[in-house]
């Protein structure tokens, strides 16, 4: 008998109960706020309403006159940082030939300078293909804003009905949360976020009629799928792609899926990573063929970049004045530390997962999956600010204490409020530390906030349960009993 095994057929009772989605009709002691389909619809509804204020964020920047090439007047860097309403997509719209409607990668390529050129931008291919269908019908950067936020909020609503139908009222920290104001519209993340969030839909909830009595495998095929096409918006999903293999491996939930008379599924496991695998060379395939150099330029840029002033991570604020981008020797380490810290990360989040399994019987990849991300995120040399997108799912799809998400938020915003406002600080007043205004302080607060968060994180991730297939207590704030609580 496998660790933590029961008998079969208790087992697979529980376990297709459980794998299916909750039951609002649950019968708990005290008044409990039922999650049905009005719910549903207004989690959607205010994620929606989110995304608005979103865009009314962002559209601070834009006009109100244009110049000849479209760019916002007056004063856009200045403005884009004082009133820290700046976004990537806005600020992208000149010096990518996005501004001329060029498709991407196919002429492309990189100069000596390390300058993309030719329609190259520095993100995978179907990210690449979002931007340039932003800018399809804009002449100016309000228009490519507007554009873009079009073709990405329903990015955005289905994520949210989806992590409505996988932890209900939790989700709430996704579709009301600050993050979204702030990054929903600062790059094109929502589509990445989709891909990661659907992975685990298909998993736990499955589709059509059958839902999550689908075999293990077909759910699983459909997930590596999905994170396969998330590789192509933005690379993190293809690190969730292994503990999944160790979940394909394990025989899914208390091994009630393995092969008859099989410890592991070995055969299972490889299937999924051939799976994961060919989607992502399926998609890249004709950009490579197409226009080799300009598809490679994008990688090679992201190789190329430093751990400067604007990375936001702890390898340039901890080893003051050593990280300045001058310091080739300084930047020469963080290209070699920082790849084999993040892979050391992933290591240890897989073994501990694994010890779980062997104390509990299932290997708990959700869980897995959100301490790798915390790793890349504390020790990847560029913490770009809307990477925090990439975690608020795990903020709804595991039972960690509400005060992680909450302190992560402040940590967030101080960061991505204050970065933007210290780059003003440092045109307009020549500040140059953190004693020169309340701006630098904050981002000092973002910066050894996150990474604190991130290490604290990395632990209760890998200790909490899943909102998505584990018994719901009957409290909400985990240890806080309340008269009424959210299912």
């Amino acid at each position: 008998m496998r660790p933590g095994q029961v008998s079969e057929e208790a087992e697979r009772s529980v376990g297709r109960q459980e794998a299916s989605e909750p039951a609002s009709h649950e019968s708990r002691s005290g008044n409990v706020v039922r999650f049905g389909r009005f719910a549903l619809a207004l989690m959607v509804f205010l994620c929606g309403v989110t995304l608005l204020l979103g865009f009314a964020n962002k559209d601070r920047c834009t006009g109100p006159q244009f110049d000849q090439w479209g760019r916002s007047e007056p004063n856009f860097t200045q403005r884009a940082r004082d009133d820290a309403c700046y976004s990537d997509i806005q600020y992208l719209w000149m010096g990518r030939d996005i501004d001329r409607h060029v498709f991407p990668y196919i002429h492309g390529g990189i100069n000596a300078k390390g300058e993309l050129t030719g329609g190259t931008v520095e993100y995978p291919v179907l990210t690449g293909v979002v931007i340039w269908l932003g800018a399809l019908f804009a002449d100016t950067d309000a228009g490519f804003l507007l554009g873009s936020a079009i073709l990405m909020a329903p990015f955005g609503l289905v994520t949210a009905w989806m992590l409505g139908k996988l932890s209900r009222w939790r989700a709430l920290l996704w579709s009301i949360g600050p993050p979204l104001v702030l990054y929903a519209f600062h790059n094109w993340d929502l589509p990445v976020v989709l891909c990661a969030v659907a992975a685990v839909y298909v998993m736990h909830r499955g589709w059509g009629k059958a839902g999550a009595n689908r075999p293990l495998m077909e759910r699983a095929t459909f997930a590596a799928i999905l994170l396969g096409l998330g590789f192509t918006f933005k690379l993190y999903p293809a690190i969730f792609v292994l503990p999944l293999m160790l979940y394909v491996l394990t025989g899914g939930r208390s091994g009630q899926e393995l092969p008859p008379d099989r410890q592991y599924d070995v055969k299972g496991m490889f299937k999924i990573a051939g799976v994961a695998l060919l989607t992502a060379v399926l998609v890249n395939l004709p950009f490579a063929l197409a226009g080799f150099e300009g598809w490679r330029a994008s990688f090679t840029f992201q190789g190329l970049r430093q751990a400067d002033i604007t990375t936001n991570s702890f390898w340039f604020w901890g080893f003051r004045p050593e990280s300045d981008p001058k310091n080739v020797e300084f930047q020469d380490m963080v290209t070699l530390w920082s790849p084999i810290l993040v892979l050391a990360s992933f290591a240890l989040a897989l073994y501990l997962g694994w010890r779980r399994y062997k104390r509990e019987g299932t290997y708990p990849w959700i869980a897995v999956s959100a301490a790798m991300l915390c790793g890349f995120l504390l020790l990847h040399k560029v913490h770009s600010p809307q990477y925090t997108l990439w975690l608020v799912p795990m903020f709804v799809l595991l039972r960690v204490h509400l005060g992680w998400a909450i302190a992560y938020y402040i940590a967030d915003f101080a960061m991505g409020v204050g970065i933007f406002k210290w780059y003003h600080a440092i045109d307009v007043n020549k500040a140059t530390t953190i004693y020169d205004g309340f701006t630098a302080q904050a981002v000092m607060i973002g910066v050894w906030g996150r990474a604190a968060l991130l290490v604290g994180l990395f632990i209760a991730f890998l200790n909490a349960r899943s909102t998505v297939d584990d018994p719901v207590p009957d409290d909400f704030l985990p240890g806080v009993p309340k008269p009424a609580t959210l299912s």
